[in-house]
């Protein structure tokens, strides 16, 4: 017997200045607990960390505006996070928080040996200080107009219409977000990290990644092409980790430097408090395997800025993939937090079931360009899909099961050509389902799921158990014990997709909750004899209301 495979599953931190919504779980949170998962089923040894963004500019600008402190925001989000996943499904091994001592302590570390080996150094930048509120701005405190295109409410960091990046200096008016004043440009002294250090070494690791999507793997050869600068790494700030050097106070580490450093602090986290501080080092050292879901904007912080400190740090694994996803829209357009153009999922957890929605954005991820969510599609997809063809055919099977032979397993004696072909389907499809989750193509492993499901719904069309039960019982039991055989093979490839439903149809289909879930499929594993319970519908028809119900609220 082979051994567990060690895989860490890294999965994007969210600003704690705001609710989840779809395009978040489209294009994190929903991929990588497929992957997780499916892993752990497998039998590999699987950690799935991350945490709450709780540092940067747009937590204390929500704080700001709400009243209360940055750390009462993080703490509130936490919370609700976690809430979310919970009912989600998302699994979790630890969903921490930026804010904990651990986390602060890893990251001065981590700071301290790339400074000691030569790869962070002080430099003079220039930034606004606003006169009347006696600070230095961050990027986001500031507006002004944008040099490149004269949008008149560019920020500091990137001007919201044109797409550009840019420099507080660069903007024309430059005003301070808080008061309204017109800052001056000022030198500070700031850490900057040796990027540059590191651009041959990250071009030959990248190049060695044929098997990385192609959005990902071409948008990092592109930036590398482009040349790398030098990055600053702290900030004149009051909220973050603090720099560990005497003399630097009122400086604080760069959220993006001490955010992608939250992978290892949260991996240390779970360690000690399981009891083991040392089993972190299991998911970043030796034969382990890591994977780093998130959107396409935090791309190049994954594949480029985040394995260069490794690389510095000299002692931890690079990334195994980065399997980023583009962005899911909202009929047609960008999501907005701003205007409120969005499916929250607090709001829909308080009124719907988790597995349609995971089922709906699992069917239609933006795996390689951008994809779109509507209530209408959510609809279709819930009535067409999941209940016309999976939940139909798992209900009128067992419902069949359940009458034409008193809730028993029926002889699977009289099986016949047409049975076994349609079992040999099964040991195709759990082995390619398994091959698109391992290449997180998620996309193509629920299609092929699905298929197996159609093929089955045809396979009962054309043996009409409920005639031949008046006639041949035997050819009736075959249909039947064969039907229950594939939804068995469905449960298993269709649970890291759904896995609430699947935990009900293993109970339905009369396993014993003793027996070990897994990624392995028998033919046998349905006992002739053996009871399953009266079925319940898994899934329920959607009203076409709730289409003008949703629409209606969206667009008020």
């Amino acid at each position: 017997m082979t051994a567990a495979q060690k895989i860490l599953v890294a999965v994007a931190w969210p600003y704690a200045n705001g609710s989840i919504h779809v395009g978040h779980v489209a294009g994190t949170y929903l991929p990588a607990d497929i992957f997780a998962r499916y892993h752990r089923l497998k039998g590999n040894d699987v950690l799935m960390v991350s945490g709450s963004d709780a540092h940067g500019t747009p937590v204390t600008l929500e704080a700001e505006k709400r009243g209360i402190s940055p750390g009462e925001v993080a703490d509130f989000y936490l919370t609700e996070f976690k809430d979310n996943w919970d009912r989600l499904g998302i699994s979790f091994d630890l969903f921490t928080s930026t804010s904990t001592e651990t986390h602060a302590s890893v990251s001065q570390d981590l700071f301290l040996t790339l400074k000691n080996n030569g790869y962070i150094y002080e430099k003079p930048m220039h930034q606004p200080f606003c006169l009347d509120d006696n600070r230095f701005l961050a990027d986001r405190y500031v507006e002004g107009q944008c040099p490149l295109c004269s949008y008149e409410k560019a920020r500091g960091d990137q001007c919201d219409s044109c797409g550009r990046t840019l420099d507080p200096q660069d903007l024309i008016n430059l005003t301070c977000g808080l008061c309204g004043g017109s800052p001056e440009i000022r030198e500070t002294i700031h850490f900057f990290f040796k990027l540059t250090e590191f651009e041959d070494l990250l071009k030959q690791w990248v190049f060695k990644k044929p098997d990385w999507k192609p959005n990902v793997l071409n948008f990092t050869k592109g930036f590398l092409e482009g040349g790398l600068v030098d990055r600053p790494i702290t900030r004149d700030i009051e909220w973050g980790v603090e720099v560990p050097l005497p003399g630097y106070e009122s400086k604080r580490l760069y959220v993006w430097f001490e955010a992608v450093i939250g992978y290892l602090s949260a991996s240390k986290e779970w360690a000690m408090l399981n009891g083991d501080p040392e089993a972190w080092k299991h998911f970043w050292t030796g034969e382990s395997e890591s994977y780093y879901f998130m959107g396409k904007d935090n791309i190049i912080f994954h594949s480029i800025l985040w394995p260069a400190m490794l690389m510095g740090n000299k002692n931890l694994n690079l990334p195994t993939n980065v399997p980023a996803n583009e962005y899911l829209n909202m009929e047609g357009f960008k999501l907005s937090t701003s205007r409120n153009w969005a499916v929250w999922l607090p709001d829909y957890l308080d009124r719907y079931e988790p597995d349609p929605l995971r089922y709906v954005i699992a069917s239609n991820l933006p795996e390689l360009s951008d994809s779109d969510f509507s209530w209408k599609e959510y609809v279709r997809s819930n009535n067409d899909e999941l209940v016309a063809t999976y939940g139909n055919l798992i209900h009128r099977v067992l419902s069949m099961t359940f009458n034409y032979f008193d809730g028993e397993v029926p002889s699977n004696e009289s099986i016949d050509t047409e049975c076994e072909e349609l079992l040999s389907k099964c040991d195709k499809t759990i082995l390619m389902v398994g091959q698109s989750i391992e290449k997180a193509q998620f996309r193509k492993g629920l299609s092929l799921a699905m298929t197996l499901a159609s093929d089955a719904n045809k396979f009962l069309e054309e043996r009409k158990p409920w005639q031949s039960n008046k006639t041949d019982k035997g050819k009736t039991a075959a249909t039947l014990w064969t039907a229950l055989s594939v939804i068995n093979c469905l449960r298993v490839v269709m649970e890291p997709y759904l896995p609430f439903s699947s935990i009900k149809l293993r109970r339905m289909l009369g396993f014993s909750d003793d027996k070990t879930s897994n990624w392995t499929w028998n033919q046998n594993d349905v006992i002739p004899g053996s009871s399953i319970e009266k079925p319940e519908l898994l899934f329920k028809k959607l009203d076409d209301a709730v289409i003008e119900t949703e629409d209606a609220k969206l667009r008020a």
